[in-house]
């Protein structure tokens, strides 16, 4: 298909070359075209002669659409003097001129001085095409090749008269698996060379179809966002997060570990291996890391001309694969921020400071310190701007964002922009006051806390309320120690019935429950003003009921206990034998089970409450 479109354009573009400005002569033209890598750049040298009357001020270049639609970057210049001498750019721009074909882009050089009858002028065009390289097979294995397609004119394409023109296609290497043979083409090495052709009419057109080998990775960044923050406090803040795919041929079938790190020669040879980050000469406090965390394996070194940061993924990165992860650095604010005429104006790299890397969507948004005013920018090339506010620690109004942003963006647009704006020196002081103020007023509040009188008053219905509930409390507590002292007297009396059943001894165990009766009397004479007290305080309402009932529940127990300690005297005393005993003390026991459990759930339940 795209065969039979480079035809038809031929033919439509035949149709007009008698529509052509011919003002205008190109007397030669010397074509290269690098394909070394994925991106294609196009070096156009031609040299102009003003075949008519009047001044020229223009020069007019043409891109056929399929071409353009990828064209990232269109640069024009002349070297000043004899030689190389100093390169002077020259202003592009597209026009769309009436009367020319609709298949071709047009784009306008404006010279310094309009170029007179019968002069001639060099200039230089630089084209820059990015996904121009089409992967053909568009599948591979991971021990493949990666083969590419080419497309392009053998015949530069002008809508001026080309006395002469050459060609030359740089390859990257390796095998050619095929190129459009031309009567003039032949390949050398890795370069075919076309023409030289003379005496073509304006809009000629020969289509060429280039099939060769580039193991290149394709790293496209899908989306780049650039955060610059400047301090004021002595450094740049850079942080720049990536989401990078592989455009190449796209991997099929399973991956090798084993074929990719022992025989390199075929374990991916088209495949992201590492990348390279050329960052300013001073940078430091460098970091990076993806979606789990920090990268495992990297190299940074540098010198007083460059810091070069050497990352290698976590995996490598095939065909159609795609990672994420960030970078961030530090750069001392003195290299890139200058005053001009009470003005400040940031002079910093615009682009990715990877090599060979494509952005589709680069968003560069430059943070100034909050207070700054009258913000403008100067880029070299066209973007989108608009301006945002940033809301970091300490700030009141918020920063100033400015946001730029650009599509298709290939290394040569790294160059450098420059950011204006006012700043008053005086709020430099804002964020040490608002600390300092910060730090007085905590340190007066804690004085204050620590001389001021915060307890409740004597006086007050809920102080007086709190001192009643704690007296009750207390009170609770020490009827519940009385209960546990006639539970320890219960104990006795239980062991000397035991001791009696071991030794016979009648008279020792009428003693203890003696003892013992006397004991739990004069505790019963102490409950009789606590239990008073609880049931005529109103704060004691809640708890009274379980109390009394506690008490109550206790008495209950000594009286079984002592009918049950008089009967197996008794018994002791008549002789009676065991199996009597048991069958006149188990009643007793059975309810002094009943009733020693449901004093321990009462004790529970009002250390609960």
């Amino acid at each position: 298909m795209r065969k039979v479109f480079a035809c038809a354009l031929f033919l439509l573009l035949a149709t007009w070359m008698t529509t052509a400005r011919s003002d205008l002569v190109i007397s030669k033209v010397d074509r290269r075209i690098d394909l070394t890598s994925h991106i294609v750049r196009v070096l156009s040298t031609l040299k102009v002669e003003n075949a008519g009357r009047v001044v020229v001020s223009e020069i007019l270049l043409a891109i056929p659409n399929m071409q353009a639609k990828n064209l990232a970057n269109l640069k024009a210049f002349y070297n000043e003097g004899k030689g190389k001498g100093s390169a002077i750019n020259l202003p592009v721009a597209e026009v769309h001129p009436e009367g020319m074909p609709r298949e071709l882009s047009f784009y306008s050089i404006s010279l310094h001085e309009g170029l007179e009858k019968g002069k001639s002028l060099t200039v230089n065009v630089l084209s820059i095409f990015t996904h121009s390289l089409q992967p053909f097979p568009e599948e591979i294995s991971q021990s493949d090749v990666q083969l590419v397609v080419y497309q392009d004119s053998a015949y530069y394409v002008s809508p001026y008269e080309v006395k002469s023109q050459s060609l030359n296609v740089l390859l990257p290497g390796g095998r050619v698996e095929s190129y459009t043979k031309h009567p003039s083409g032949k390949l050398v090495d890795s370069e075919i060379k076309y023409g030289p052709y003379e005496k073509l009419p304006p809009f000629s057109y020969s289509p060429i179809v280039l099939h060769f080998e580039n193991n290149n990775p394709f790293v496209v960044a899908q989306e780049l966002v650039r955060e610059i923050e400047v301090s004021h406090w002595g450094s740049i803040q850079i942080t720049e997060h990536y989401n990078l795919a592989h455009k190449g041929a796209t991997n099929k079938g399973g991956f090798s570990r084993l074929d990719y790190q022992s025989r390199s020669y075929m374990g991916g040879r088209s495949s992201l291996r590492q990348l390279i980050a050329r960052l300013p000469p001073r940078a430091h406090s460098i970091y990076y890391r993806d979606d789990i965390g920090n990268i495992s394996t990297s190299h940074l070194w540098g010198d007083s001309r460059k810091t070069q940061l050497e990352i290698e993924p976590r995996f490598p990165i095939f065909g159609g694969w795609r990672t994420s992860f960030t970078i961030g650095y530090s750069l001392p604010l003195q290299d890139f921020l200058f005053v001009s005429e009470g003005n400040r104006f940031l002079n910093i790299t615009f682009g990715c400071p990877m090599d060979e890397v494509v952005i589709d969507d680069l968003i560069v948004k430059v943070v100034l310190p909050e207070g700054s005013k009258e913000v403008s920018v100067s880029v070299p090339f066209h973007t989108k701007q608009w301006h945002e506010t940033k809301y970091s620690h300490l700030d009141i109004i918020g920063r100033p964002v400015v946001a730029l942003e650009k599509n298709n963006v290939v290394p040569e647009h790294n160059t450098y922009f420059q950011v204006h704006y006012k700043f008053n020196n005086l709020s430099l002081l804002w964020e040490p006051l608002m600390l300092i103020s910060g730090f007085l007023l905590l340190f007066v509040a804690c004085i204050a806390y620590m001389h001021a009188d915060l307890s409740i008053s004597k006086s007050s219905a809920s102080y007086i309320a709190k001192l009643q509930w704690d007296e009750v409390q207390a009170t609770v507590q020490q009827v519940q120690n009385v209960i546990r002292r006639c539970l320890s007297a219960h104990e006795k009396l239980e062991t000397s019935l035991q001791d009696l059943s071991r030794t016979g001894d009648v008279h020792s165990c009428k003693a203890t429950r003696k003892i013992a009766d006397g004991l739990l009397k004069e505790l019963s004479k102490e409950l009789k003003p606590l239990m008073g007290f609880l049931q005529s305080s109103p704060q004691a309402a809640q708890i009274w009921p379980k109390v009394e009932e506690l008490v109550a529940k206790e008495k209950e127990m000594q009286e079984k206990l002592m009918q049950k300690h008089v009967a197996v005297v008794d018994c002791f005393e008549k002789k009676y034998s065991g199996r009597e005993i048991e069958n006149r003390v188990a009643p007793y026991q059975q309810k002094l089970s009943a009733l020693k459990q449901e004093v321990d759930d009462l004790l529970d339940y009002i250390d609960e409450i």
